[in-house]
């Protein structure tokens, strides 16, 4: 099974990921507030990229 290596070391690497990113989440100073910040600004582009791109795909299937 060659394909359980690479898989145990990208969910090790996933693990490790997300334990160093909330070490610096929780950390001092504005680095809470700066992570913060930068998700509020992704969930928002996704939200105005997604509606815009429902809206490219519902004038698809109408007519004017």
């Amino acid at each position: 099974m060659d394909t359980v290596t690479p898989l145990n070391v990208i969910v090790d690497n996933l693990n490790e990921m997300n334990r160093l990113f909330s070490d610096v989440a929780m950390g001092e100073g504005a680095a809470p507030l700066l992570v913060l910040m930068g998700t509020l600004l992704i969930v928002f582009s996704l939200g105005v990229f997604g509606v815009l791109t429902l809206g490219a795909i519902g004038s698809l299937f109408t007519t004017n």
